[in-house]
């Protein structure tokens, strides 16, 4: 396989997120070459065909059109239908998708050899042509994707003959084999995308087709999709590739912990995520299932409406960053399972910032800041989160901090589909939210949540804007120089530390709870479970 121009930066991502899987390892457990802390699999019986496979999760998709939405619950469904170019091997190199083949023609040009013989799920083939509608609809203004940002620096897409394709961008970008195994380069059926684009001139939103009826080349068809209960998939019998050992997987939505857990239990349900950390020790006694640990290159954040007063001001931002204690997060809410995060990117993550110094905890220093901003005497705000366990506890710690500095917070919590739609809006004050990392890179970890462009649903959901920043993070994008690129990024996270249009609080393990009744079950550093191995196991 050709991988010229851009070797030495392809090494270097490959090195850095290695270094994910020893960083980011917490709750006492050492990982295994697999980023996993445990043998989940050991000592299970033989492999068999078929069954039907469930998943018990703590949110519903938003969307299930690859271009429609930016958040792992939806990623994760529709990484079973879809496929993407190239794709990462479980060391996160990239490897051969739906291209079995590319090459770097020049700094902005790369020639990719498409796989024949791949059709999708709608019986339509895929070929150049298709690449080509795909990535255009992404970029397509009218269409406004969130994920526009993984692409926007793509000017041409050129159909050579009908297996190869060439994509040109506007300045040589480093991560953009990273950015094509992202799950927002899926494709989709251009039968669909057609449909799709009649609905649109008919008054429909883009992506209402797309998103209620997926179609793409992947190891599962999409078969229903019932909101806020659960979502189905089938075995694609005719798939390219290895086909699936389950006859169907069932995404359902459970948003009480011990209810995961007791149909876990019970054999209700064969995968629960998450589990919460002090139940890791309870199921892994038992006889039932075991948790499988992952090391992730997520960034858990309390969010700042910077547009909103009185968290404009840099100096409030900062006060209440100081209120945050993570060692008790660290400790109290995920009993260790991660570490307290310096910045937004975590550690192994290209152009992570060894060498930063971190806002710490300090009450008195809140206390003059508050008082230089006009806030001696406080305020009253909110602080939203989902139904996420750990993000309450997280707000009810800073509720009680808050208090000390006469800060009265009321804690709002909400159904996760709604929460993204309001704080893309800018309706909040403060809130919680998570942010992974699936191509390793601080453009991926850095230009979605800071700069000016990406306000609201791509993942600047605190409306932060700082023109130095956004100079860095493009300077960031277009120097193909690794050693540049980390100055560069270096200064970005020192910016952004200064500024505070977040409190950084930590990077966690993925815990979840696996079934002894199945083997071949991973998940990514980006949180996407793995399910084309999965199999059923004879019972013993």
């Amino acid at each position: 396989m050709k991988r010229n121009g851009n070797v030495k930066w392809l090494f270097v991502l490959a090195l850095a997120l290695s270094m994910i899987l020893a960083a980011c390892s917490g709750g006492g457990s050492s990982s295994s070459e697999n980023g996993s802390g445990n043998d989940i699999d050991e000592g299970k019986g033989k492999g068999i065909e078929g069954g039907d496979l469930v998943l018990a999760v703590l949110s519903d998709a938003s969307s299930l059109d690859p271009a429609g939405s930016n958040d792992v619950p939806s990623s994760v469904v529709q990484a079973n239908i879809y496929e993407t170019l190239v794709k990462r091997d479980d060391n996160n190199n990239i490897i051969a998708g739906l291209a079995e083949e590319w090459e770097a023609i020049d700094d902005t040009t790369y020639e990719f050899k498409l796989r024949q013989g791949v059709t999708f799920h709608d019986g339509e083939p895929f070929n150049a042509e298709v690449v080509k509608m795909n990535l255009e609809r992404i970029l397509d203004s009218e269409v406004a994707s969130p994920r526009y940002f993984l692409f926007e620096m793509i000017t041409d897409v050129i159909v050579k003959d009908e297996h190869t394709v060439q994509i040109k961008t506007e300045y040589p970008f480093a991560p953009l084999l990273a950015h094509l195994s992202h799950n927002g380069g899926s494709m989709v059926s251009p039968k669909s995308i057609e449909a799709d684009y009649e609905a649109m001139k008919g008054g429909e939103k883009a992506g209402t087709v797309i998103a209620t009826n997926p179609v793409g080349t992947g190891f599962f068809k999409f078969e229903s999709w019932t909101p806020g209960n659960q979502i189905k998939l089938v075995k694609n019998e005719d798939y390219w590739g290895d086909k699936v050992h389950v006859d169907t997987v069932t995404f359902k939505v459970v948003p009480e912990s011990a209810v995961r857990n007791a149909d876990l239990e019970t054999g209700f349900v064969h995968i629960a995520d998450p589990v919460q950390p002090n139940e890791v020790a309870g199921i892994n006694e038992g006889s039932f299932a075991k948790v499988n640990q992952k090391a992730s290159s997520s960034l858990a954040y309390l969010g700042f409406n910077t547009e909103k007063e009185p968290f404009n001001d840099p100096k409030v931002r900062k006060a209440i960053s100081m209120l945050v204690n993570k060692d008790d997060i660290s400790e109290g809410v995920y009993d260790g399972f991660g570490i307290p995060a310096k910045g937004p990117l975590a550690p192994g993550i290209f152009g992570y910032n060894e060498d930063a110094k971190p806002i710490d905890y300090n009450l008195e220093e809140a206390k003059k800041l508050l008082k230089e901003a006009g806030f001696e005497n406080g305020f009253k705000s909110s602080i939203w989160t989902n139904d996420n366990p750990q993000r309450q506890q997280i707000a009810v710690l800073m509720q009680e901090e808050l208090k000390k500095v006469n800060i009265e917070v009321e804690i709002e919590v909400m159904e996760f589909g709604a929460y993204l739609e309001k704080t893309a809006n800018g309706e909040h004050d403060m809130f919680i939210l998570g942010w992974s990392n699936p191509t390793g890179d601080a453009d991926y970890g850095l230009y979605a949540l800071f700069h000016s462009s990406q306000h609201g649903s791509p993942g600047n959901r605190s409306f932060y804007g700082n023109p130095e920043v956004d100079k860095l993070l493009e300077e960031g994008r277009r120097e193909s120089d690794p050693d540049e690129r980390i100055k560069i990024y270096n200064k970005v996270q020192e910016h952004l530390i200064e500024d505070a249009p977040m409190a950084y609080l930590i990077h966690t393990e993925y815990l979840t709870g696996v079934s002894n009744k199945i083997r071949g079950f991973s998940i990514g550093t980006d949180g996407i479970y793995q399910l084309q191995g999965v199999q059923f196991v004879e019972e013993k």
